[in-house]
């Protein structure tokens, strides 16, 4: 491609791209977009978690390999800071989290701490092979999100 159409076209779509981003992104209401960060996590904390508790059950095949991938995953998930995701004004809208979250807040972030610590613990048993380590690791780790659920998470959502 000539060069003066290269760079014809790439400014073509930069501009497009500038013009087209508030259309895009004007619907957002700010404490929506907060609740689907957070949502957005917790989606892909359960999509890496949720096999490992699969394969633990025996609906899956044990896999270490697959199982080294999801702990180191879920342990780059959890040492995230997701607390932006839960700032004032986003418990309100559609959402199962219950506003004891924002009531309870130091709790709350302990238990998100309790999950960060059980992830790393989960990687280093997947990381050491032993099966029995690995179960347990599991267990605990399915533990602490229990324990955040049953406190700050609705079964239904909230309006």
């Amino acid at each position: 491609m000539p060069q003066p159409l290269r760079k014809t076209l790439a400014i073509t779509a930069l501009a497009a791209g500038l013009l087209a981003s508030p259309l895009a992104t004007s619907h957002f209401v700010e404490e929506e977009t907060l609740q689907s960060y957070r949502q957005s996590w917790f989606a892909m904390v359960a999509m890496n978690f949720g096999p490992m508790v699969s394969m633990l059950k025996g609906e899956m095949p044990w896999d270490e390999q697959r199982l080294a991938t999801w702990s180191e995953q879920l342990e780059q998930l959890t040492a995230m800071d997701i607390s932006r995701g839960f700032s004032p004004g986003s418990e309100q809208g559609t959402t199962r989290a219950k506003p004891e979250i924002w009531e309870n807040r130091a709790d709350f972030d302990a238990k998100l701490q309790d999950l960060r610590e059980a992830s790393v613990a989960l990687q280093a048993a997947v990381a050491g092979g032993e099966r029995k380590a690995i179960a347990a690791a599991i267990q605990d780790t399915g533990k602490t999100c229990k324990a955040c659920h049953d406190e700050y998470k609705s079964d239904n959502y909230l309006y």
